[in-house]
């Protein structure tokens, strides 16, 4: 069926959307983006992820040209003009077209594009039985080099961490960062249970402060689980009676082994099931 895709200020059949091949997001990676869900027709936080796209845009001195309002609702437009209830947004904003020189103030007219579809990232089996993931030798990019807070188009590291786990059969990969501590996976962030206690590594561990982390985080303190930002190494994991990953269009999936090492009993454990169950209550529940 094709999409319609939003570009800038209208609604146009996805063979109508096009942007110039001297646009920056295409030569650079120079731009921002994010991803959200929508659940009945309600788009699952979307001042959240308003939030992080505006705080990813001034950090790169990209000035977005909407305001939030109207681009709120030319996501809720495009979703409708797809005939979606339950799907998958990418908001996406570039520097616009410029030269073949880096310099982003030769470049005009920033472009916005909103693209909805529906996702499915894993099979069903998957969130049943629980991943196989493997470390990968690519590292997470340094945070004095790269601030992973900015969701920018440029995810050339994660790629590569990810055609590392592809290669050896596994669909994710972890990432750790220049220090040997765990940062996350190439496209969600990582929790592990010890006992009754939750941990998770901290945003300087190199990490994209997901917003469904946050969301299973507080879902965590509602059902009376001990969850804490701690700094983790692949022990920490290999020794974890349960694992698993949080992330927009993952949910909430669990691991039950790294490195071909089985994680607990190498099954899905309660408390992921437990935050699993809650999160599907949640995001049926209120946006």
């Amino acid at each position: 069926m094709p999409r319609t895709i939003f570009m800038n200020d209208r609604l146009v059949p996805e063979e109508e959307a096009r942007i110039s091949v001297f646009d920056h997001g295409l030569l650079y990676g120079d731009g921002v983006f994010e991803g959200l869900r929508s659940y009945s027709g309600r788009v699952f936080r979307l001042n959240d992820h308003l939030d992080r796209l505006w705080a990813s845009a001034r950090a790169i001195c990209l000035e977005i040209p909407m305001s939030r309002e109207r681009l709120s609702q030319a996501v809720l437009d495009t979703l409708i003009a797809n005939k979606l209830e339950d799907g998958y947004i990418r908001l996406i904003v570039t520097r616009g077209a410029g030269t073949l020189g880096l310099d982003p103030n030769r470049c005009h007219d920033p472009q916005i594009i909103i693209i909805a579809d529906t996702i499915s990232l894993y099979p069903k089996e998957f969130y049943e039985q629980g991943l196989r993931i493997v470390t990968a030798a690519t590292q997470r990019i340094q945070t004095a080099a790269l601030s992973p807070r900015i969701k920018s188009l440029n995810y050339l590291n994660n790629i590569m961490a990810k055609l590392e786990g592809l290669q050896a059969g596994c669909v994710e990969a972890l990432m750790l960062n220049h220090k040997g501590e765990v940062a996350e996976c190439t496209g969600d962030n990582i929790f592990v249970v010890r006992g009754e206690r939750m941990l998770t590594p901290p945003p300087d561990a190199g990490i994209l402060e997901g917003i469904t982390r946050s969301a299973v985080m507080e879902l965590a303190s509602k059902e009376d689980i001990d969850c804490r930002e701690a700094t983790l190494t692949r022990h920490d994991l290999y020794t974890a009676d349960e694992c698993f990953l949080t992330g927009t269009a993952a949910e909430v999936i669990p691991v039950v082994e790294i490195d071909g090492r089985p994680i607990g009993e190498g099954i899905p454990g309660p408390i992921t099931k437990k935050l699993k169950d809650c999160f599907h209550s949640l995001v049926r529940q209120n946006s």
